[in-house]
Formats: structure tokens, sequence, C-alpha cells
């Protein structure tokens, strides 16, 4: 079987009840996963259970999980919860986020933590129990940001806080390398779900942090990266 084959991989997704997870839950079913989807509280619970009972009329076995990420322990005891129905993890994805759009100056001290436990906390600690708890030749893959490489303001936390990330999966990539794990970080562009719901906004930050791209390049060309 190909490493990449998903058919029977056992998969956990922190966040993958709904939006960017709740569509790798989906399409992992499609490919013959098991999942196990994780949501973090009673507002997200119905469409987390809608995603579930899509997964599973896939034919897919899968498994919903509450837990609030932020407090180490329900990191443990969700990729424990994995372990105890399937008997392994081979891959484990971090989707879970946080943004806030403000300026600088007026951000105030439970912000600046709560974003932190989110985004950063929650990564770190998730990436220590995946390590500790993956299948060999396992991938571990968190979902950071592409505003880490643009240049704008108002995004000084949500940005300030996953750019930790980046250095937690060099330096976790370098550690379980002899494993066969595989971590990674991808870092999409705004994306049309309820997580980036101002449209106006993604479509200047689109617009702005593009265009210095697309210079020069034949319109079929721009066309296809949009």
């Amino acid at each position: 079987m190909s490493r990449n084959d998903a058919k029977d991989k056992v998969v956990l997704i922190a966040g993958g009840g709904k939006n960017l997870g709740g569509l790798l839950s989906r399409d992992f079913a499609a490919k013959g996963a098991k999942l196990v989807i994780h949501y973090n509280s009673e507002s997200s619970k119905a469409e987390s259970k809608q995603t579930l009972q899509e997964v599973q009329a896939t034919g897919a076995e899968a498994i919903l999980v509450q837990a609030d990420l932020t407090k180490v322990g329900n990191i443990t005891k969700l990729f424990d919860a994995a372990i105890e129905r399937f008997g392994g993890i081979d891959i484990a994805i971090n989707t879970v986020g946080k943004v806030l759009k403000k300026p600088f100056g007026n951000t105030t001290e439970a912000e600046y933590d709560s974003m932190s436990d989110i985004n950063a906390k929650v990564a770190y600690f998730f990436i220590q129990e995946a390590g500790k708890k993956l299948n060999d030749n396992g991938k571990i893959c968190t979902i950071v940001t592409s505003l880490l490489a643009a240049y704008t303001g108002l995004y000084s936390t949500y940005a300030g806080m996953k750019a930790p990330v980046e250095h937690f999966t060099r330096a976790a990539s370098k550690e379980l390398g002899s494993r066969g794990i595989s971590v990674t970080a991808v870092a999409p562009g705004p994306m049309d779900t309820p997580f980036f719901t101002d449209r106006k906004a993604m479509m200047r930050w689109l617009i702005t942090n593009r265009l210095r791209h697309w210079a020069g390049l034949p319109i079929s060309k721009i066309l296809h990266l949009w």
C-alpha cells in the first residue's frame, strides 16, 4: 500500500466538525479513511454532528469528540480516545484557530492571551501529543496562515500567534524524522467559510497581497492561480 493512500488510515482532525476541518473530514472519508472528528464546544456541536452523519453516510467509520484543547489534558484525552476506538493514529491534523482583526494599540491582555492559547499553545501541545502517539511513518499537519508572508496591519495577534508554529514544525520534523513521521504546516489564504466571514476584507486581501505576484503573467496563468 502506498504511504499516501488514505484508505483504512486513521485520521484525527482537531476542529474537524466544520469549516476547513469539516471539508477535510468529508474528503478523507471519501478516500476510505477512519475519522476522529473533534469539535470545541456546544456552539459547534450541531454542525459537527452533521459532518459526522455525512462522513458515516459514505460508509466511513468515524467518532465525534468534544474537547477544549486549550486545556492540555484534553489534547491527551483526544488522542487516547482515537487509540481506544481504532487502535492507533496515522494522520493528525490541527485546523484549530481564531482570528482577531484589531489595531495593535487596542488589543487587550485578555485578547492576547486567548489568541496565544488557541493559535500557538494548542498547536504546540497537539504536535507534542501526536509525536508521542502517532504510528511510525505517520503525518502531522497544522494549518497556519498565509498572512505570515504578508505586510499588513490589524492581524498582529492572529499572524503573530501562528508564526511560532513554523518553528514548532521544523523542530518536531527534525526530532520525529527518524520514525518516518512527516511534520508540516500549511498556510492557506482566506477561504469562503464562516471562519472568514468578511467577504469584502477577503477580496481586499487577495488583491493587495497577490497582485504583486501576478505582474507580467499572462491572463491564462492569472486565472489559473485565482
